[in-house]
């Protein structure tokens, strides 16, 4: 999967990118569903708080209202259990933030709760693969309610407001699966054909063809996790095995590419885009025996989640550190609310140096473009409360819209919006605003940066010698099983979707191991042998289980509806 060129050593010191940090990518598929959803989670709330003239408690709902960011690429029956719990974890983090703002106001006991609040939700949501917006949106509020002036007394009102907006913000994430109530899955499933369209078409073969192959198998991968979250059983049943007969065709795809017809594949992507019936595959063979194996998965635990915060503590100590040296800075420098510097340092942490440079360069080119739109955008907002919230609502939208385009270009959206929120108890200087708002992103993102620097991930290597023996002992599982002729093809299915999870957290672990700026020399030609062995395995047990591949280009379809 990798498009390195096997060599036995890496250098210990990497350059960090600049130029490509800020390049733009392609939309996500789903760019308008956060933005949707965010505006109409957000919106109900404030407006009822301005009708009511109490837009100063709107902080407060935006705690709640800003989760239903979150699960958009889940299905619907894990997407209200996530979205659960995200809004639980906000309530956890915010009402940790008021007690201890209703306490003190030392600035640097506030600076150090709100420091280890966001190694924890770094961490957990690193650790639970909660996926984007992460751990930022739950930093920013918790961090932001820091700062909040607040007595005892007032704290269950104000997280009564969180929770009733969160209540609302988990309708709104899971009203659109009344229209659409496979619409994830079916998405998740036109990823991975279009990803095997794409490899087919180099024909396993040109440059580039390894790095088109890994991301084929991600998305293969990726849509594999999403169907089987989706229950085996009841109404759903029948569409999930007509989508993991289209994932077993990616497969194939993946398995022999010169034999493949990738405009067939990317027609399938196509009909599922839209609200009709699910494509039908014409398997030659057994198909529903080879699914067997997919559905012996859902009885596999997963790891306990103790077992999978342990290898984030470099990460954990890194955003601790981070940002409590970035608060601590910003107060000497005469920031009397410095959160934005802790939100900007625990922004930046991601698997690697390499990762973590490239979000600290998007995050001061984004913020330092935001506070000069909110400086044009000011005296509008300023015009009244209602132009205020307006305007909220406008850069809220702009921001989920653009963030998947690239980080920077959300985040001249995000700061603006943050500005306009912060004035929602009353009108605040433009000029003081911008100043700190620039002090505290330098201040963030430098002693951030340094805090990555000064706490590197020794364990990084150690993670690849173990993803290598994982990847070892599954292929020679599935060798196995290829070689005895009793093999059954739910044993093999199971064999092959083993491996290609192997490979997969394989080259997740060694791409981020390789943005670390020092540690010892990593085995990248292991990792490629591997890599090739491995897919050569997954080839022979797709051959195994009996697939060929229909050259028929018609269209048939499954009378299954989404």
């Amino acid at each position: 999967m990798s498009s390195a060129t096997p060599t036995p050593r890496t250098p210990l010191v990497r350059r960090l990118p600049l130029a490509g940090a800020l390049r733009l990518g392609r939309p996500s598929d789903i760019w308008f569903k956060p933005a949707l959803s965010s505006v109409v989670s957000v919106a109900p709330p404030n407006l009822i708080l301005l009708a009511l003239g109490r837009l100063d408690l709107a902080m407060y709902t935006m705690a709640g209202s800003l989760c239903a960011l979150y699960a958009h690429n889940r299905p619907y029956a894990a997407r209200a259990r996530v979205l659960a719990w995200v809004v639980l974890g906000m309530l956890g983090g915010v009402a940790v933030a008021l007690v201890t703002a209703s306490l003190t106001t030392d600035a640097a006991v506030l600076v150090a709760v709100g420091a280890l609040l966001a190694a924890a939700q770094k961490v957990l949501c690193d650790a639970t693969r909660v996926g984007p917006p992460g751990n930022v949106v739950l930093t920013f509020i918790s961090s932001a309610s820091l700062f909040a002036p607040q007595t005892l007394g007032q704290v269950p009102g104000h997280l009564a407001l969180a929770a009733a907006a969160g209540v609302w913000a988990w309708l709104v994430g899971m009203a659109p699966g009344l229209l659409r109530p496979h619409g994830p899955e079916r998405r998740a499933t036109a990823s991975a054909l279009n990803a095997a369209a794409a490899y087919a078409g180099t024909r396993g073969t040109g440059e580039g063809h390894d790095r088109i192959r890994a991301a084929a198998y991600a998305a293969v991968q990726a849509a594999w996790q999403s169907l089987l979250s989706v229950p085996a059983t009841g109404a759903g049943a029948a569409t999930r095995r007509a989508l993991e007969r289209l994932l077993v065709r990616a497969e194939v795809a993946l398995a022999a590419p010169a034999d493949t017809d990738p405009a067939r594949l990317r027609a399938w992507a196509r009909d599922l885009r839209g609200a009709g019936r699910i494509p039908r595959t014409d398997d030659v063979g057994g198909t529903d025996d080879e699914l067997l194996g997919v559905a012996a998965e859902l009885d596999a635990r997963p790891l306990p989640l103790w077992r999978r915060l342990t290898p984030l503590t470099p990460l954990a100590v890194r955003t601790a550190l981070g940002c409590a040296l970035a608060g601590y800075v910003a107060l000497a420098l005469g920031v009397g609310r410095p959160y934005w510097a802790l939100v900007t340092a625990a922004s930046l942490y991601q698997a690697n140096l390499t990762l973590t440079w490239s979000r600290g360069v998007q995050r001061v080119v984004g913020n330092v473009v935001g506070v000069l739109l909110f400086a044009a955008v000011a005296p509008l907002a300023h015009v009244g409360q209602w132009a205020l919230v307006l305007s909220c609502l406008a850069f809220n939208f702009g921001a989920e819209a653009l963030i998947s385009r690239n980080y920077w270009l959300g985040s001249v959206c995000v700061t603006p919006m943050a500005l306009l929120i912060s004035e929602f108890a009353g009108y605040q200087q433009p000029g003081e605003l911008i100043t700190e708002r620039v002090v505290d992103t330098l201040v963030g993102a430098l002693v951030g940066l340094a805090a990555a620097v000064a706490v590197t991930d020794r364990r990084a290597g150690a993670r690849v010698e173990q993803a290598l023996a994982a990847v070892d002992r599954a292929r020679e599982r599935a060798a196995r099983l290829l070689a005895d002729p009793d093999a059954t093809p739910g044993a093999l299915r199971a064999a092959h979707r083993s491996l290609a999870a192997a490979l997969a957290d394989l080259r997740a672990t060694a791409d981020a191991a390789a943005g670390e700026w020092w540690q010892r020399a990593l085995p990248q030609e292991r990792v490629v042998l591997a890599e090739r062995s491995g897919h050569r395995t997954l080839a022979a047990t797709v051959r195994r289980q009996g697939h060929t591949l229909d050259q028929d280009t018609g269209s048939t379809t499954e009378d299954i509806r989404p």
